[in-house]
């Protein structure tokens, strides 16, 4: 298959059911066994051959019985509908995997996920500020979480800690903070007070480039 050349560059997010500081980054197994959460962008720039992505917001829910790395995965794909039909088209594309070099984000993704739902065309709203650890998206009757930063037990003020990933696939830099996640989908699950990541990324077939 010939690949189509791609950018994303924008602004990612990823919670999930586990402690703060996802076991996932330091190759340690899930907090409770599992796994369930979600990652997406909000793109501010990017592209999928000669179709722009600039906008263009999209979540992925998943759910796995042990370890990534173990795969069976379950993953729902959700879109904003306000994409246009090229721009669902690519997106999709992108996250298949099939335009990606081995061993990158979406690739991976591809070998541990078993089943795909449906994916889902709903509006996104999507708000985001790194530097304060505060996040939140919204996709009525699907999907909502928010973020915060992580509170000192003792004292109640914010809690700062970072995670520098130079060989990431997923992001080089993130802030890590406390979050809230009710997924209402075709994968339900509620968690509070649990991990998040918020990092500004620019993802290519080969891979992170910044």
């Amino acid at each position: 298959m010939t690949r189509t050349d791609w950018r994303l560059q924008g602004e990612w997010i990823k919670n999930c059911t586990c402690a703060y500081g996802c076991p996932c980054d330091f190759n340690a197994p899930p907090t409770h066994g599992y796994c369930k959460g979600l990652g997406g962008m909000n793109v501010r720039s990017g592209y999928f051959g000669a179709t722009r992505l600039d906008g263009v917001r999209f979540m992925l829910v998943v759910e796995f019985p042990g370890p990534l790395h173990e795969g069976n995965g379950v993953l729902q794909p959700i879109v904003d509908e306000r994409a246009s039909p090229e721009q669902r088209e690519a997106v999709l594309a992108i996250l298949s995997g099939q335009h990606s070099a081995e061993g990158t984000l979406f690739h991976i993704f591809n070998l541990i996920v078993v089943k795909t739902h449906d994916p889902v065309f709903a509006p996104i709203d999507f708000s985001f500020d790194m530097a304060a650890r505060k996040a939140r998206v919204s996709i009525p009757g699907v999907l909502e979480t928010d973020v915060e930063p992580i509170r000192n037990p003792v004292t109640g003020l914010p809690h700062r800690i970072q995670v520098m990933m130079p060989e990431g696939f997923e992001h080089f830099a993130a802030e890590v903070a406390s979050a809230t996640i009710t997924s209402t989908g075709a994968l339900r699950f509620e968690t509070k007070d649990t991990h998040s990541s918020l990092a500004n990324v620019t993802q290519s077939p080969e891979g992170v480039i910044a």
